[in-house]
């Protein structure tokens, strides 16, 4: 009897993997674990709409549980991966329990970015990452009168557009001298500016924060410049990064993410990664990269799937993702480092235009707000000319 195919991970790539194999035939046991106690679910929505209440739980997941049982999916909700003994080709759970696998797919994600901050363990002091971060920072933020965001990135923007909408006093701390600096041009940057602040948001750029402040719950934030913002919930909004431990523990290549090749495949036999947490090449921008976003965790879902099975399709996409901030939505393809010019087209003072970023005379990304056709345009454009650029991107969605 042939060992199962394992998946660690319960989120967009673990449960595309899954679906994948079903659909080109594998019949094989098939099992997936993921160490939260929902179904899979969708990620991006947590600071928009499901935030808002605008979404259901239902609307969520990504399957119905009916699914896992129609599919042969086994699924291990509340489950930890402990270890991976690649020699012996298993895994060993938190429980101690271990198993073999015929095939293994890694496909942990990030996990929020944690920084040490005295009074970031103080009662009212979030990160977003999960269903249950969105429940209690609800339960918080139902009675707080004082927002503070840590981090001017998507999800910091995100929760501010929603924390104020519910009618908070926002403030946003960003060390960088623009919002989203990492991720956009200075023309971006500025009109989200504007929006935010034409909403009430308050922005403190190119600050350092000294401190939390409070007892046991935050009262306030203690800034590098003297001043002391009040605070009855503060979001620690500063990234994410890959979840590899598993991977480094058992041995296998890990850079800036779990290194695989351009077949989803680890340096370990057997062994695969997709996702948020995989680094790896693009012939397209000629070096590694890694993403964080929804299309490239199911894309090179659907690469290891195959090459589970034999195939020898190389994964080589053009990114892209999106950020809804208000009415707006930006929408981002491929990845501008190393541009050296813009072009703006369309109408910026109406919220709805397009601003391509080049590299001489190469087209290597086009952001978008309000302009979907646009946004589809230049996707079709930079699949069929590719960047060659050494160029990297924050994640949008």
């Amino acid at each position: 009897m042939t060992d199962p195919i394992l998946i660690v991970g319960a989120g967009q790539a673990g449960i595309k993997a899954a679906e994948t194999l079903r659909q080109k035939g594998y019949d094989g046991d098939l099992v997936l674990f993921g160490d939260e106690a929902f179904l899979p679910y969708q990620r991006p929505p947590l600071s928009k709409a499901y935030l808002k209440g605008e979404m259901d739980e239902e609307r969520l997941f990504l399957r119905p549980e009916a699914y896992f049982e129609t599919a042969s999916v086994e699924l291990r909700t509340r489950t930890s991966v402990a270890s991976i003994d690649p020699a012996a080709r298993s895994i060993a759970l938190s429980n101690g329990t271990r198993m073999p696998y015929s095939s293994l797919l890694l496909a942990t994600g990030t996990r929020a970015r944690q920084i040490p901050l005295e009074g970031a363990t103080l009662d009212g002091v979030f990160s977003l990452r999960t269903m249950a971060d969105v429940a209690a920072i609800r339960e918080t933020l139902a009675g707080a009168e004082n927002v503070v965001i840590l981090g001017g990135g998507y999800i910091g923007m995100e929760f501010a557009a929603v924390a104020a909408g519910l009618g908070k006093t926002v403030t946003v701390i960003e060390a960088c001298h623009r919002v989203m600096e990492r991720s956009v041009a200075p023309e971006i940057s500025t009109y989200f500016q504007k929006l935010h602040r034409a909403h009430g948001v308050t922005l403190r750029l190119e600050q350092k924060v000294e401190r939390l402040t409070g007892d046991t719950t935050v009262t306030g934030v203690a800034l590098g410049d003297g001043s002391q913002i009040p605070a009855d919930l503060v979001l620690l909004a500063v990234g994410a990064v890959p979840v590899t431990g598993l991977a480094e523990n058992a041995g296998l290549a890990v850079g800036n993410g779990i290194a695989v090749d351009a077949y989803a495949r680890t340096s370990a036999p057997g062994i695969y990664a997709a996702g948020d947490c995989t680094e790896f090449p693009s012939a397209r921008y000629g070096r590694t990269i890694r993403l964080e976003s929804v299309q490239n965790a199911i894309d090179q879902a659907r690469i290891v799937a195959g090459s589970m099975l034999g195939e020898t399709t190389a994964y080589d996409p053009v990114p892209w993702f999106w950020s809804d901030q208000y009415d707006a939505k930006l929408q981002i393809a491929g990845l501008s480092s190393g541009y050296d010019r813009t072009e703006l087209e369309g109408d910026y003072d109406e919220g709805r235009f397009a601003l391509k970023y080049f590299l001489g005379d190469r087209l290597l990304a086009v952001d978008t707000v309000n302009a979907p056709r646009e946004h589809m345009m230049a996707r079709k454009t930079l699949a069929q000319t590719g960047p060659d650029s050494n160029g990297t991107r924050e994640a949008a969605a």
